[in-house]
């Protein structure tokens, strides 16, 4: 146990550079997804035959990618067309668009929970279909979206450590440059496991809370 504590010493300021790689990550596709997600959502759900099928036809596209298939795709490909990003770029540009397609069936099915009575009284007095969902519509959704919305937080905070594959040096690639440079792999990844635990225990409470309050409504 001294050893271990000795090693955290020395490695641990080494993997908190990664820690905050990981955490740029990680917000940078949440937001991305969010906003795609909300995007493919009202597509969705717009009504309009032809967003409804591209929105259904991107959405199961993206799903039936493999996240790192699509980093590779964004990293290594698209500079053979002129667009060339760099590796954080590339990160959180394909972790964004993997996960916009659950944030998209997150964001439906918030929507599609509402009473349609509501809408059709917004109708009524003579809201159009957009101030419909802005004013109505979207923040009831919002509140049934939270808890999903949590877990989404947490694989995303995961999923990151995929970004190493294109050499974002986030938490899981700066330890594994550790341990092999150190050849001590016990200390290393037990004090990255801690770090992605110490990370996801706050978001995992919060996704407790929100279901908590869903559940005595």
């Amino acid at each position: 146990m001294q050893k271990f504590f000795h090693d955290a010493v020395e490695f641990v300021p080494i993997l908190l550079q990664g820690v905050w790689l990981t955490i740029v990550v990680t917000v940078g596709s949440l937001l991305l997804s969010t906003v795609l997600g909300l995007v493919w959502a009202l597509m969705r759900v717009s009504g309009i035959r032809v967003l409804v099928g591209f929105s259904a036809a991107l959405i199961n596209v993206i799903r039936g990618i493999p996240i790192i298939v699509l980093l590779f795709y964004i990293y290594f490909v698209m500079p053979d067309f002129g667009i060339a990003l760099s590796a954080l770029q590339a990160a959180i540009i394909g972790l964004g668009i993997a996960y916009s397609a659950y944030q998209a069936e997150n964001f439906r099915a918030g929507i599609e929970a509402i009473d349609k009575g509501q809408i059709e009284a917004a109708q009524t007095i003579g809201m159009g279909w957009w101030l419909t969902m802005r004013r109505v519509v979207l923040p009831q959704a919002v509140r049934i979206i939270l808890p999903p919305y949590g877990n989404i937080m947490i694989m995303m905070l995961k999923d990151s450590s995929q970004a190493s594959t294109i050499t974002v040096a986030e938490l899981a690639l700066q330890g594994k440059l550790i341990a092999s440079s150190t050849f001590k792999n016990t200390s290393v990844f037990t004090l990255v496991a801690l770090m992605y635990l110490t990370m996801s225990i706050p978001l995992i409470l919060l996704v407790r809370h929100f279901e908590n309050k869903a559940n005595r409504k």
